[in-house]
């Protein structure tokens, strides 16, 4: 197993979206071509342009996917971005580091401000592709329509779900509870995912479209989400992240790929 040092490049002015994931000649984000992107103002609804957005201070609630992806960004100095909204200001340091790339995070809000971040990652993977996670780590699955259902990773449900295809005309969301680190398998290539931060609750979404949404043009996307919290809105009955007195949280992503020889 090898070392795959990775590059990441982003768009400020778009939402500080992450346009590219690469290394070894493999580019690890998937894009969707929407020339809507370009007109968004805060409080649309979302517009899927794949790459890695950022989704504070919720995933699936108001607003849609967030406040911070629909809002330019600036730069506040060398390889850091900052975006300001009427509740916080969040900031993004992303740099490369012995082949990783790693971005440390500072939201500052007021003491006792809920909210889910999510690194809403939508990766490019063929079908044979997999998530590799904790085995019995606690999984909520976001079935459309019906309730959440809980159970075991990597079948909370009954049927594995850890498998990325082939594609047959299905879509869940689902979160990995206490879940900071996953690794995405496809052939040769490993993608890992490490988050860090303390005394906040860690976890992975799982946004695993086989073709199955939306209704009308369905596409197939594979999102693996680091993410703050236990649920995709501060409004569910789960814990979120808080702003602990001192008025601002930490928090550091860590990306490495790796390769069999």
């Amino acid at each position: 197993m090898v070392t795959v040092p990775l590059t990441a490049r982003h768009d400020a002015a778009l939402g500080g979206r992450w346009t590219s994931l690469s290394g070894g000649g493999r580019e690890w984000l998937w894009h969707r071509s929407s020339d809507a992107r370009a007109a968004v103002r805060p409080g649309d609804p979302f517009v899927d342009a794949g790459g890695l957005e950022e989704c504070l201070p919720t995933v699936r609630g108001t607003p849609d996917h967030g406040d911070v992806w629909s809002r330019p960004w600036h730069a506040t100095g060398a390889g850091t971005l900052a975006v300001e909204t009427p509740d916080f200001v969040l900031t993004r340091r992303i740099g490369h580091r012995a082949g990783a790339v790693i971005a440390d995070y500072t939201l500052a809000a007021a003491p006792g401000h809920r909210f889910v971040w999510a690194a809403h990652a939508l990766l490019d993977l063929s079908p044979a592709a997999r998530l590799d996670a904790p085995a019995g780590t606690r999984t909520r699955l976001y079935p459309d329509p019906g309730p959440p259902v809980e159970g075991p990773w990597p079948a909370p449900a009954g049927a594995p779900i850890d498998r990325l295809g082939p594609d047959d005309g299905t879509a869940v969301g689902g979160v990995l509870f206490d879940c900071p680190r996953t690794t995405v398998v496809d052939g040769a290539d490993r993608l890992t995912l490490l988050l860090e931060c303390d005394g906040q609750p860690r976890s992975t979404a799982l946004w695993r479209n086989l073709r199955g949404w939306p209704a009308h043009g369905p596409y197939r996307s594979i999102g693996v989400e680091p993410m703050l919290g236990e649920g995709f809105d501060v409004a569910e009955d789960v814990p979120a992240a808080v702003v602990p007195p001192a008025g601002a949280v930490h928090w550091r992503l860590t990306i490495t790929a790796h390769r069999t020889s």
